[in-house]
């Protein structure tokens, strides 16, 4: 059982999507102290799981940091948004299939006829290298 385990329990519990909690509550839940000076640093309690173990705990109980306020001490425990179960909007296509935005711009850039595009826009570009 790790050091924050129990803030992990606290969280999986709440029924709200909203936990707000202030850093002496959450040492009550945690039964101990915050390292020292972390509380005073808003990059501490950023949602980047390599942050700390603490930031793992909250993402693994399914919620993620909002309004961090080091000055009086309080924070907002947001429950995280649940999974979708389609593929993710980057993801790539199969093999052989375009990408379904593929061609989505078509026609909304219009090149002037006699434009070369592949024709440096200042002619007087190279010469700075001269």
């Amino acid at each position: 059982m790790g050091k924050y385990t129990r803030l992990g329990d606290y969280l999986r519990a709440q029924r709200s999507k909203e936990v707000p909690m202030t850093f002496a509550e959450i040492e009550r839940v945690i039964g101990s102290k915050l390292p020292p000076n972390s509380p005073h640093y808003p990059a501490w309690w950023s949602n980047n799981p390599s942050n700390n173990v603490m930031t793992r705990v909250w993402l693994d109980a399914g919620f993620r940091t909002e309004q961090v306020d080091v000055k009086s001490g309080k924070i907002v425990f947001r429950r995280a948004e649940e999974k979708t179960s389609g593929a993710p909007a980057l993801s790539q296509p199969p093999k052989g299939e375009r990408h379904p935005l593929f061609g989505a711009l078509k026609g909304l850039v219009i090149v002037p006829a006699g434009i070369d595009l592949t024709e440096p826009a200042d002619p007087d570009w190279g010469k700075v290298y001269d």
